[in-house]
């Protein structure tokens, strides 16, 4: 009966020890950061959104535009956070972190900010996701910021520095929510 008692005892004395303590105390994973780029024209049309959000091994761009010609134009994460019109070069090159080549085809590339080309439909809609392994979210905040943009014409996703793309219509700069 003593013995019975005493296992009661400790029993009930480790319970009361253990009900305060903290159930796990590993933190959760960090919440992804996020930020957006409201794409506008020359004329300050506004034409879509570029959003980009941290996620491992890069940051993943989602694009969405209408009011865009139809047909495939190059798409780029350029390296300075300026849209200035009319011909957005404020951007500057694309975002190039690691100081490859342009393009995906280019044996010395990719470009950190280049992408697959959007392609954009009869009614002036498109969209595209795509991960660039080449970057981080902080680099996309270095000093002068960074900004997206898309190009008159398709990348052909070799030739450096731009992938023969054409001029530049629609721009806008990343900010975090």
């Amino acid at each position: 009966m003593k013995t019975h008692l005493a296992l009661l005892a400790a029993t009930g004395l480790m319970a009361a020890c253990t009900q305060g303590a903290p159930a796990d105390t590993a933190s959760a994973p960090a919440a992804a950061r996020v930020a957006t780029a409201s794409l506008r024209t020359a004329a300050n049309a506004s034409v879509g959104t570029a959003t980009a959000t941290e996620v491992p091994g890069g940051v993943r761009i989602a694009l969405t535009v209408n009011g865009l010609p139809q047909g495939p134009h190059g798409a780029h994460v350029h390296t300075v956070g300026r849209c200035d019109a009319p011909d957005f070069t404020t951007a500057g090159g694309h975002w190039n972190p690691t100081g490859m080549k342009h393009g995906s085809k280019n044996p010395a590339g990719p470009h950190g900010g280049d992408m697959p080309n959007l392609l954009v439909g009869t009614d002036g809609t498109g969209s595209i996701e795509f991960t660039l392994p080449a970057g981080s979210f902080d680099g996309l905040f270095d000093a002068d910021g960074s900004a997206f943009m898309i190009h008159a014409g398709a990348d052909d996703l070799m030739t450096d520095p731009a992938g023969n793309s054409g001029g530049r219509i629609a721009c806008g700069v990343f900010s975090q929510a």
